[in-house]
């Protein structure tokens, strides 16, 4: 049925245009409890044998929406009444900013990907730790198990050699509200950022925002994670591995969306191939994994491991757990898969580890993995 609507509907609207829509319906319903509970019931069912710790957190299951969604923390509770185990807000940049002009989202239906260049348009993280401050205090008594990650950039007009203070201000006023914080350094969309994943770079950057989270929160231990892109070779995601087990990094996202087009038997339109921007989706599926692989490969358990890119069903999510991945993120499949997306991803799972030799998923992580970890 949302095959239909999305060809009848979305397919004709502009994307940037059929998302802000989408969100509309989704923060609507979550406001009125009957339609709430309904939708949770039929989208959101729990399996026991899904539960999921990480970072030492306690989840529902490990699948989770990926950064890029919910730029500015307004859909928490709607994308977790989707079936979504963790949210991930962001990214959120330490001044407010538009991001580039439009148009900066494009579809790629054939190869069911997308094409963004939204360049960080968000409220910026004063605002942003407004709101999730007012969420936590409207919640009051009420016990949420929904664990909200927020996902940190740099400031586009923020100059590269004063980038760490820019990630630092974020931090300062975000970590508070943060089940887990994520470094991005990844995105294609503002300048000089990925010039951050060289270690020489994001050492120092690392050791900075670690410093300010246990500055501003002192009564527990906020995680910090790194999120990477597809594109590093392979031996600097080696060096980012080794890094972040240097500095007690709680984990690693693997993969931000890839720059790259040749080589990924793109169908679309020449047109629509040739946008820049960072390409997500199922193109970029078999270099996320591969990363992954990779990064498991020389880290193992030591640091939690956290896959995404090109996660359409539940055997790509089955795969990134086998490959190591104790957690997994979508979001570029939400868009072709519908409402039932999260549901179909956890049903499915279940289907797999009741079929594996695994009594749970946490036995499951890393288990197609070598294990000479360096």
């Amino acid at each position: 049925m949302y095959k239909f609507f999305f060809n009848l509907v979305f397919k004709r609207m502009d994307p940037e245009e059929a998302h802000y829509l989408a969100f509309r319906w989704i923060r609507l319903a979550v406001r009125i409890p009957v339609l709430r509970t309904f939708v949770a019931a039929a989208l959101a069912p729990r399996y026991k044998e899904l539960r999921t710790e990480a970072l030492g957190l306690r989840m529902h299951g490990p699948f989770g929406l990926a950064a890029g969604f919910d730029k500015n923390a307004v859909a928490i509770d709607g994308m977790a009444m989707l079936g979504f185990d963790h949210i991930e807000i962001g990214t959120v940049t330490a001044q407010p900013q538009p991001g580039n002009p439009k148009k900066r989202l494009f579809r790629l239906v054939p190869d069911r990907a997308l094409i963004n260049r939204m360049g960080f348009n968000n409220e910026g993280s004063a605002a942003v730790a407004a709101r999730l401050a007012a969420r936590k205090a409207a919640l009051g008594k009420k016990h949420s198990r929904t664990i909200v990650g927020v996902n940190i950039g740099k400031t586009k007009v923020v100059p590269e050699a004063e980038a760490v203070g820019d990630y630092v201000t974020s931090t300062e006023r975000l970590a508070a509200h943060a089940d887990y914080l994520v470094v991005n350094v990844s995105s294609p969309n503002t300048p000089g950022l990925r010039n951050l994943q060289a270690t020489e770079s994001l050492r120092p950057l690392l050791t900075a925002v670690r410093e300010a989270a246990d500055r501003a929160v002192t009564d527990r231990r906020v995680p910090l994670l790194v999120k990477i892109a597809p594109d590093l070779a392979d031996e600097d995601v080696d060096a980012v591995a080794d890094l972040a087990v240097e500095l007690g990094l709680d984990g690693i996202i693997a993969t931000n969306t890839t720059i790259a087009r040749d080589g990924l038997g793109l169908k679309s339109s020449p047109e629509l191939i040739k946008e820049t921007g960072g390409l997500s989706g199922a193109p970029v599926k078999a270099r996320s994994l591969a990363v992954l692989g990779r990064l498991y490969a020389r880290v193992g358990d030591r640091i939690t491991l956290v896959g995404v890119g090109g996660i359409e069903n539940a055997e790509d999510a089955w795969q990134r757990i086998l490959a190591g991945a104790t957690l997994v993120q979508g979001y570029s499949a939400f868009v072709y898969e519908g409402p039932f997306y999260a549901r179909a991803i956890h049903k499915g799972l279940a289907v797999r580890l009741a079929a594996s030799p695994y009594a749970t998923l946490a036995e499951a992580v890393g288990a197609a993995a070598p294990k000479n970890h360096a």
